[in-house]
């Protein structure tokens, strides 16, 4: 596995809907190694901070495989940085990992905390408000993770995984949570063992509130 981009992104300002919104996820490859922090990568902004970044969502992931897909999907070519990941990998689909599973680049240590769950600010970047249903549907959302060890990446640099805690759920098992109508107990106070994002947590402690 390798890093085939890493990118960040400056405030841009995008139409969702009927209004006009200023996002980071307009996201261009750099070049060279990047410092990454317990917040993320240096050079790349967050503007919406009770959605997104803070330590549990410092490095957003997603695979070659899944722009494979959309790829084929879309018919067209995607540049790096389409989705708003900072990072592009090879070697896995991102519904696959799992959480607590932990990601060695260069001498960055991240560990994987939550799926992406689609938004309208991403339909805004596609130019398509439909496509946030379409990328829920594909069931390929990447994922957030925490960085363990700040340092240097960048493009090139070799990417090594170490197994996730047993029985860990996998990114999607925790996507599709968002989407299911009454996910059982039992499941849920299972996830809640696991080192998972803030947000996630909170929401699942909502659910089992109900």
């Amino acid at each position: 596995m390798k890093v085939l981009s890493v990118n960040v992104g400056q405030p841009t300002a995008v139409q969702v809907g009927n209004r006009t919104t200023v996002t980071g996820i307009r996201k261009h490859p750099v070049p060279g190694r990047v410092q990454v922090t317990a917040q993320g990568l240096d050079g790349d902004r967050v503007l919406n901070r009770k959605h997104h970044g803070g330590p549990d969502q410092a490095v957003y992931v997603y695979t070659r495989e899944d722009y494979d897909h959309w790829t084929d999907t879309l018919g067209r070519t995607l540049e790096p940085g389409l989705f708003g990941e900072n990072l592009l990998i090879g070697g896995l689909e991102s519904a696959g990992g799992r959480v607590g599973e932990r990601f060695r680049v260069g001498r960055v240590l991240l560990e994987v905390t939550a799926a992406r769950i689609p938004c309208g600010t991403l339909g805004a970047r596609m130019e398509d408000a439909g496509f946030v249903k379409r990328f829920a549907q594909a069931r390929r959302p990447g994922f957030y993770t925490r960085v363990l060890e700040a340092g240097e990446l960048g493009r090139g640099d070799d990417v090594t995984r170490e197994a996730a805690p047993g029985g860990a759920p996998t990114v999607g098992e925790v996507f599709d949570l968002w989407y299911q109508a009454a996910p059982s107990r039992e499941t849920l106070e299972h996830y809640l063992a696991y080192p998972l994002g803030i947000r996630l947590r909170r929401e699942i402690e909502k659910l089992l509130a109900k």
